[in-house]
């Protein structure tokens, strides 16, 4: 393949992950839009993935299965899966590769949040205006959350859990709502 061929591949790779991106990331703002800290800490079940204070520092539970009877996330915990995942590849593929799930804290409110997600927002962007084509097309920085795969699959996975996080804020949002009425 020459030059002119993968420059017309990636940019087409490119374009089409920039749009699934750009779907995901309007999702989520709509579903973060007027989110106040009582609707971002409540808790849609008894059980399931929450953030909580410990000693001044928020944590979030880590579950120890995928199944279904662990609950439902809360808000809290969806964004802070947010930062954990962005964080982590931004860790791996750009920066010293050290960062683990305990490094990532929750910030207890959804203001410092939706910041904290902001600024993820835009690292990702500046890091993958700045690749080559061959970058993005290699495997040499997917590093997490698995390896030997070409970038542009690590891009594309980052907007499917992007979409899916933003889907389930959604749906909390809407048993908040019916809760309150």
């Amino acid at each position: 393949m020459n030059d002119k061929n993968i420059q017309n591949l990636t940019g087409n790779i490119r374009n089409t992950l920039h749009f699934q991106f750009s779907i995901s990331w309007q999702m989520l703002e709509i579903h973060l839009t007027d989110l106040e800290d009582k609707e971002y800490l409540w808790r849609p079940s008894s059980k399931g993935l929450h953030v909580f204070n410990e000693s001044e520092v928020w944590c979030a539970d880590w579950p120890e299965s995928e199944a279904y009877d662990i609950g439902p996330a809360s808000i809290a915990w969806l964004t802070w899966h947010i930062t954990f995942w962005w964080s982590m590849v931004l860790d791996h593929s750009f920066g010293n590769k050290t960062l683990a799930r305990k490094d990532v804290s929750c910030t207890g409110n959804i203001k410092e949040t939706k910041e904290r997600i902001i600024h993820l927002r835009n690292e990702w962007e500046i890091a993958l205006s700045e690749l080559s084509e061959n970058e993005f097309l290699s495997s040499e920085r997917t590093r997490w959350p698995f390896i030997d795969k070409p970038f542009h699959e690590l891009v594309a996975w980052l907007n499917l859990e992007l979409m899916k996080n933003a889907a389930e804020i959604g749906y909390c949002r809407f048993l908040y709502a019916s809760q309150q009425k």
